[in-house]
């Protein structure tokens, strides 16, 4: 008995002296442990899986500091635009037949004052201000308000349909800018916030990430496409706002979102900053962009034209179309070339080849590496100017002119009406029984010049037709193509 009493003891002795070592003296993966966990109130990343290194957390979260940075900067765009409507008694089925048989003159579109709301923001402390070229382009007046409560009025410095972007400009000084960031070195999955006016809810912050970088959205316009995804919120009214980094720093300008209802559905768009810093310069300088020219219609390289071209990848670009007399036309390049590098930089898709040529300044000299029916070749081409996209026309038609209704003929619209003139202005509707229409003047007809005045855009024939009373004469040199035939004729008129 006394035997086990004497084990029992010294067991209960040694037991208590690990505890007291264990306690007095933590092992090595006690000290490891704690080196490892973060103090209270600390951002755990312990628990998370890394397929690289784990990085390091540099930068604050502070939303509330970014917003109080940038904030002031951000404006309310108020644009007027002028738009003509048809009502509802217009577009009654009989109305020609009414007008033909009892001598009653068609009504003329109505005309309305609309408005559309976006976001700007500061570039400059002299009153720059950056937004999107679909908000402002159609405007007749540009008021902008600040966060100050200041209500400016804004003139056009410079518009890019081919980006949708837009300069802008207010008078005075010592307004709060922003500092744009690069572009280039954002990451998927960083942190972002967008600042505008959704709804007319003015200086709206909301917070998301990047979900994606070089998207392409499959539209036609705007031509040139580099989006940054975010999940960030954007809606009707962010057009224009700036989205920014963690730093504070603008790293693109929202434009637009996907969505099957119009509202926020986890999915909008921004213009990269890096693009927006080269659009945004020519257009202060120039009030335009000039880009170079090729005279091609790219395309992808998809799977079906890898195997019908026997092409060893899907990078580069395929020609579609070749204009005629255009730099690639005379350079030699034909229908079904692969482009796959200029001046020796890889082409990887037909955004690409659009984006590398529109950076080569017009007059430069260029080499393209192509593949033709499988054979490696290079071509030597002289890079055009591409030709400058108007915006679109609403040229007045009321009853003080001469009952047409014309817009500025680009090469664009000349290929889709099927022109081979790509200079004057166009004739898109002649009013019944007004004057124009009685000397036969028809839908297609492209105007030359207005007594012996050259014309090349609408706005040049607006402005000579306003010099003009009542009675007085006017001279038309019309051109009209039919059927692969051009004819040029005079028509004289009288101004009503």
């Amino acid at each position: 008995m006394k035997k086990y009493l004497w084990i029992g003891g010294t067991g209960f002795i040694l037991g208590l002296l690990v505890a007291g070592l264990i306690l007095i003296q933590p092992n090595d993966q006690t000290r490891i442990k704690a080196k490892a966990e973060p103090s209270s109130g600390s951002f755990s990343l312990n628990n998370h899986l890394f397929a690289s290194p784990m990085p390091e957390a540099t930068t604050s979260f502070d939303f509330a500091r970014i917003a109080e940075k940038v904030g002031p900067a951000v404006v309310k765009i108020v644009c007027e635009r002028l738009e003509k409507v048809r009502s509802f008694e217009e577009e009654w089925p009989f109305d020609e037949f009414w007008d033909r048989f009892f001598g009653l003159p068609r009504r003329q579109p109505r005309e309305y004052k609309t408005t559309v709301q976006g976001t700007g923001f500061f570039i400059s402390s002299d009153g720059y201000i950056v937004t999107n070229n679909h908000l402002v382009e159609q405007a007749n007046k540009i008021y902008v308000y600040t966060s100050q409560g200041d209500e400016l009025l804004a003139k056009h410095i410079g518009l890019d349909s081919r980006t949708d972007l837009a300069l802008i400009k207010v008078d005075g000084k010592n307004f709060p800018y922003v500092e744009m960031g690069d572009s280039a070195q954002i990451r998927v999955g960083e942190w972002v916030l967008a600042i505008g006016n959704p709804w007319g809810l003015e200086h709206t912050v909301t917070a998301g990430i990047i979900s994606a970088k070089g998207r392409q959205l499959g539209t036609s316009q705007p031509i040139y496409q580099d989006f940054i995804q975010t999940d960030a919120a954007i809606n009707r009214g962010n057009s224009g706002g700036p989205l920014v980094n963690l730093k504070g720093e603008v790293i693109g300008i929202t434009s637009n979102i996907f969505s099957p209802t119009g509202a926020y559905a986890g999915i909008g768009f921004a213009i990269p900053s890096n693009l927006a810093k080269k659009i945004v310069a020519q257009l202060k300088e120039r009030g335009r962009v000039i880009r170079g020219y090729l005279g091609i219609t790219p395309a992808a390289v998809n799977e079906e034209f890898k195997q019908v071209l026997k092409l060893k990848s899907k990078e580069g670009a395929v020609v579609t179309s070749v204009e005629p007399d255009s730099p690639a036309d005379k350079a030699g390049l034909k229908q079904y070339d692969v482009i796959v590098e200029v001046n020796g930089q890889k082409v990887k898709d037909d955004m690409d080849l659009r984006f590398k040529v529109a950076e080569i300044a017009p007059g430069s000299k260029a080499t393209l590496k192509i593949i033709r029916d499988g054979k490696e070749m290079t071509l030597n081409v002289e890079i055009g100017e591409l030709p400058e996209e108007e915006p679109p026309q609403t040229p007045e038609s009321g009853p003080e002119d001469l009952g047409l209704t014309v817009t500025t003929l680009t090469p664009r619209i000349a290929r889709s009406y099927g022109l081979k003139t790509q200079e004057g202005v166009l004739v898109t509707q002649v009013n019944p029984y007004s004057e124009a229409a009685r000397k036969g003047v028809q839908p297609g007809d492209v105007i030359l010049e207005v007594n012996r005045t050259k014309v090349t855009t609408a706005r040049d024939f607006q402005q000579i037709l306003r010099r003009f009373k009542s009675g007085d004469p006017i001279i038309l040199l019309i051109r009209r193509e039919q059927e692969g035939l051009s004819r040029d004729f005079i028509v004289t008129l009288r101004m009503p």
